[in-house]
């Protein structure tokens, strides 16, 4: 039996507050479904877990919205903040506070905190001239925007001049770069520091904006109070006020036990405010910093962004109406990677279903506990009828056990998930090599039945317990049925615990029953219409592909980034649709010497025998993926307007242009 090392130890994660804008989509959803599944891990390995999120309500965004539906500015966020504290209720997420920017403890300290940075000279009253981003709330300068944009979120920007008060951002600089260089753990992953350090601190950091006189919703600075603290100020310090810090020094328990955090899990696209601005305002406070920031990649739509016009935008209440909880919980998780983008589709999320829910999941916890009732009235017992694969499958699950473990100390959600269905995997495995339905029909072989069901309720035991933290009511579900307790974390080093005698359950619930595309699709036609003509219209009118619109950019990247891609002309051999697919197409392609077979979803557009004999660019450096059950080797390239409804293959102007050669 293991030791819990770390009892009692505190850990203090939070996710970035919502923004009570409008209704979080499943894309905002995940944050909180991966900060509740850390949390949760971290209380099975024995931390005390506090677990802080929330909602962030001033703005002059949040002012002209509540304008528009006629209420009051309050009324408005009330409502949102209720919504979003219902589908994160609803995701089974185990937050320990919900703070609300409006709430009273944290207005009168938000107050007190901006007093206290003007006392000390790093507030100071200005004026602000320049280019304002109501979207964004933010303020540009000429030489940053690009293409006279928002250089955020590529919007239009209008002149702005007001009175406002600024931080000296450059005073604390050098010793925030200093702290970075000290501490490489406090931002993650390292590209997000590499960004942070390059195109920020470096360069050198202009004094920012803290307060607005242009609109009312927000926090009054009480000693002039035309001005209301500016968003990041005001948002920023949830953090520590959800704790009950004092500016005056009479700081609440919880912030003496809590403080620094160990973790703010938030978005890559709001880093910069978490690792620059934040840890200044700390250092401004003379308070210490948080141990890590994780800025989390993005989950997108598999076609695309997602947009009420095309009637792809997804929310997780509507998919955890229809899939489950545990299944939306497990596929957010799962699919998105460490550093990069995840994508997710109503295909994708019925694949991983049936894959791995159903069959890799389902069907063990269902087989093992009818067998065990069939072969032995639900008795599981042991003894020394061990056989050849049984040290293999102990030691793989207790390796991958270890490796889990490792891997969410790690923040790397996805791949301690995969570790844990390898034991389930292997679980099945251990079946076809042991076939306990042969060993029935042996009386001889009765001993040796008993150990092999045995051994696979234990590996499920095992499995299932570290499953807990991902999919906390299918876990619960699984050790029930099995008639046992949950395993510690510190005991996962042994395999052999499950009480030798012990009942399992007689009717095993059926825990994932399989789906057919066809039906799902059809189902999700009808409960998600289209959006209504004026609804299409005005978001037509904002995402359109107008020429005379500004585009969207990404971040620049240099050249040698561009130079990792090894892009080649490919020739369509063969083209046939993907069956059960709406949207995919498999080619044949030939690459000079080599064929390959790539995926693309352009079924809409083109039927496969237009697609044979088409010369088209190919990404040939793509690592492969598995797609409706087939191996993408590549990605052919596509432009796509911004309404989803026009798709063009990218072809080379020279049709003799030979397969195989290399754009450069």
């Amino acid at each position: 039996m293991g030791e819990n090392k770390n009892k009692g130890i505190p850990y203090y994660i939070t996710t970035a507050i919502a923004y009570t804008s409008g209704k979080p989509h499943i894309g905002n959803t995940y944050e909180i479904v991966l900060a509740d599944a850390i949390a949760r891990f971290k209380r099975e390995q024995g931390y005390d877990v506090f677990f802080q999120t929330g909602t962030d309500e001033h703005g002059q965004k949040i002012e002209l919205k509540a304008e528009e539906a006629g209420v009051s500015p309050q009324e408005y966020v009330d409502k949102v903040a209720g919504e979003v504290k219902r589908i994160w209720d609803k995701m089974n997420t185990s937050y320990d506070k919900f703070i609300r920017t409006t709430d009273d403890y944290h207005v009168k300290q938000v107050q007190k905190i901006f007093k206290k940075m003007y006392d000390k000279g790093d507030i100071y009253k200005g004026s602000y001239e320049g280019w304002y981003c109501t979207p964004c709330e933010s303020f540009w300068t000429e030489s940053q925007l690009k293409d006279g944009c928002c250089p955020d979120c590529g919007r239009p920007v209008k002149k702005a001049e007001e009175e406002a008060y600024f931080f000296r951002m450059s005073k604390y600089a050098d010793r925030l770069i200093k702290h970075i260089n000290e501490h490489p753990e406090f931002i993650q992953p390292v590209s997000r520091k590499n960004e942070m350090m390059n195109n920020f601190l470096l360069p050198g950091l202009q004094d920012l904006c803290v307060s607005r006189t242009s609109f009312s919703w927000g926090i009054p600075v009480d000693f002039d109070p035309k001005h209301v603290v500016y968003v990041w100020l005001d948002a920023l310090t949830n953090y520590i006020t959800g704790l009950g810090y004092d500016v005056d020094g009479e700081n609440g328990e919880l912030y003496k036990k809590y403080w620094p955090a160990d973790l703010h899990l938030i978005g890559k696209d709001i880093i910069r405010f978490h690792t620059i601005y934040w840890p200044i305002f700390l250092m401004s406070l003379d308070l210490p910093l948080p141990k890590q920031v994780f800025g989390h990649p993005w989950l997108l739509m598999a076609d695309g962004k997602m947009s009420k016009s095309k009637g792809n935008v997804l929310y997780a209440d509507t998919l955890a109406d229809f899939f489950g909880v545990d299944a939306v919980r497990y596929f957010v998780l799962h699919e998105m990677p460490f550093d990069n983008d995840g994508s997710i589709s109503w295909e994708l999320m019925v694949e991983r279903y049936n894959s791995d829910l159903a069959n890799i999941l389902g069907n063990l916890v269902s087989r093992t506990i009818s067998m065990s009732n069939k072969y032995f009235g639900g008795i599981v017992e042991t003894n020394d009828a061990s056989e050849e694969p049984d040290e293999d499958l102990i030691n793989t699950v207790l390796d991958c056990a270890e490796k889990a473990e490792k891997k969410m100390d790690e923040l790397r959600v996805a791949d301690a998930i995969t570790e844990i269905f390898n034991i389930f995997r292997r679980s099945n495995k251990y079946i076809d090599e042991t076939m306990p339905w042969a060993l029935a029909k042996d009386e001889d072989k009765k001993e040796r039945l008993k150990t092999v069901l045995y051994n696979l309720t234990e590996s499920i035991t095992i499995g299932a317990s570290l499953l807990t933290s991902f999919m906390p009511e299918t876990a619960e579900k699984i050790l029930k049925e099995l008639n046992t307790e949950k395993r510690a974390v510190w005991d996962m080093d042994t395999f052999g615990l499950y009480p030798n005698g012990n009942k399992v359950t007689e009717k095993p619930e059926m825990l994932f029953a399989r789906l057919d595309l066809n039906e799902v699709m059809k189902k999700v036609e009808e409960m998600m219409p289209k959006a209504s003509d004026n609804e299409a219209k005005a978001e037509t009118a904002d995402d359109s592909a107008d020429e005379s619109a500004p585009l969207t950019h990404k971040e620049l990247i240099e050249y040698d980034d561009f130079a990792k891609l090894e892009l080649r002309i490919g020739e369509i051999i063969a083209c046939e649709e993907v069956p059960k697919s709406k949207k995919l197409l498999k080619e044949t392609i030939k690459l000079g010497s080599e064929t390959r077979t790539v995926l693309s979803g352009i079924k809409k557009w083109y039927k496969p025998e237009d697609m044979v004999g088409k010369k088209v660019l190919v990404v040939c450096n793509l690592a492969p993926r598995k797609i409706a059950g087939i191996e993408s080797q590549g990605m052919v390239l596509a432009a796509e307007d911004e309404s989803g409804e026009m798709l063009s293959l990218l072809t080379p102007d020279n049709k003799d242009m030979p397969s195989g050669a290399e754009v450069c």
